[in-house]
């Protein structure tokens, strides 16, 4: 295991260096090892791809973990709190995003697509509070939870696609912006 971990982390230090196309040779050369290694560790370069997305996912999740655990916030400041968080994770490592996000080709499994489900159903136990002392349907939290998610994965894809010509708290603000109204209805409870 602490060798497929070395190998995880050559591969983004090579994915950082080169871009999300990068060759199994560049990453063999970044671990100081061969493509033989590689393959007898992960099988096959898809099996890298997963192994690296699980690293990232893992990363994600410990940022997100401060919106989502915050003491009872206001709907509208968790979404722009996780609006923040994950345009960082962005901003940060630009090559990595692009590379998570570049699935295989070839009948492979979607792993990003699960995950942003599971951070979906995090949200939505985060709403499901505010949905409740609404009178609101709980179901609506869930509904709310993905669709907040989507958006926001949706605007980080849209912000790197454009060069991130805007700063991320400019971003950040035109989220806010849309679901501070929408939400207030639930804050006021």
């Amino acid at each position: 295991m602490h060798k497929r971990r070395e190998l995880v982390e050559a591969t983004l230090r090579a994915i950082r260096a080169d871009g999300p196309q990068v060759g199994l040779d560049d990453i063999a050369a970044q671990a100081g090892t061969s493509k033989t290694v590689i393959y007898r560790h992960f099988g096959d370069r898809t099996g890298l791809w997963t192994a690296v997305v699980e690293s990232v996912h893992g990363y994600i999740l410990s940022n997100l973990d401060v919106p989502l655990t915050l003491s009872r916030p206001g709907p509208a400041d968790l979404v722009t709190q996780l609006a923040d968080v994950y345009l960082a994770v962005v901003e940060r490592d630009p090559e990595i995003y692009r590379f998570v996000v570049t699935r295989p080709a070839g009948d492979v499994a979607d792993p990003v697509a699960s995950f942003t489900s599971r951070i979906g159903a995090l949200v939505a136990e985060s709403l499901r509070p505010h949905v409740r002392a609404a009178g609101l349907n709980d179901l609506m939290a869930d509904t709310w939870g993905q669709g907040v998610i989507g958006f926001i994965w949706a605007v980080a894809d849209t912000w790197l696609a454009s060069g991130m010509q805007r700063p991320r708290q400019a971003v950040v603000d035109d989220v806010a912006a849309l679901f501070t109204p929408a939400f207030t209805p639930l804050t006021r409870s």
